[in-house]
């Protein structure tokens, strides 16, 4: 997510970190993920051959070229996803006030750029080793649609999302839903999967994942749930420690700790590698 990306180096989801920042964390998530499948193999006997990850590209950081170069760094890094947005560089987060979106033709040849870029990296390294293409179409909320009305800005993103669709998307994401209606009609309407994002105190209904299988809906996203709670869960533990009072409620044990960051892994792999 471009939102926590942003957030853990200090800034909001403006767009002010850059594409080699993205790539960086999108690293670090793949490593981890990476471990964290090799450690459910050994827990439970079932091979997993990894845990997948959309990545955040945002505008694609460029045009179109740009938008490609994005696809193939994000697979090099390990996404299995990313997705791509039609809004005016610097972006920012879906569900807050000024956003900008490109012309119609401009997303359109985003979205394709991103297509292309997926089927040439599966030219090289074979089938299915391509990135999933997300689509994303702001035009509902967006500052620079024609619309009177939210009616005018839904029927201009559908008809992005369906133009994205017809280019090659993967998958479509029309963002900031204001209804449930909203929601069942985008999924009426266009073809192929779809992302619901349900972000808690935003724009969109926060709807159970069971409800949205029946809309329709083929993934669901939390993007700041836990980084919220996190953030909850910080402030409420330095108020306890500012009262001078236990935090123990607040936290796990530190032998809990330890087993979760990797210390109980990391001694039985030191063990298996020691010498006499």
């Amino acid at each position: 997510t471009g939102f926590g990306v942003s957030g853990v180096n200090g800034y909001p989801d403006t767009q002010l970190v850059s594409f080699g920042e993205m790539m960086n964390a999108a690293m670090t998530v793949a490593e981890g993920l990476s471990s964290a499948a090799l450690e459910m193999n050994r827990e439970s006997g079932v091979v997993r051959s990894s845990i997948p990850c959309i990545a955040d590209g945002d505008t694609g950081y460029g045009n179109a070229v740009n938008a490609k170069r994005t696809v193939f760094g994000y697979a090099r890094s390990g996404m299995a996803g990313l997705m791509i947005e039609d809004q005016v560089a610097p972006k920012r987060c879906g569900h807050v006030s000024g956003k900008s979106i490109i012309s119609f033709d401009d997303a359109v040849q985003r979205v394709k750029a991103a297509c292309d870029a997926r089927d040439e990296y599966e030219s090289l390294y074979g089938p299915g080793t391509g990135p999933l293409v997300l689509a994303r179409t702001d035009a509902l909320l967006a500052t620079t649609t024609t619309a009177q009305n939210d009616d005018d800005g839904f029927d201009e993103a559908i008809r992005r999302c369906l133009a994205f669709v017809e280019v090659g998307a993967d998958m479509t994401f029309l963002e900031a839903p204001r209804t449930k209606q909203q929601m069942i009609d985008y999924c009426s309407i266009v073809p192929k999967p779809k992302l619901a994002n349900m972000l808690e105190y935003g724009n969109t209904p926060i709807t159970s994942p069971a409800e949205l299988k029946q809309m329709g809906y083929t993934m669901a996203a939390y993007p700041l749930t836990l980084l919220s709670a996190s953030i909850k869960a910080m402030q409420q533990s330095l108020d306890l420690i500012k009262r001078g009072e236990s935090t123990d409620d607040m936290i796990l044990t530190f032998d809990e700790t330890k087993d979760i960051v990797g210390f109980n892994w990391y001694a039985k792999e030191e063990d298996r590698y020691k010498t006499e």
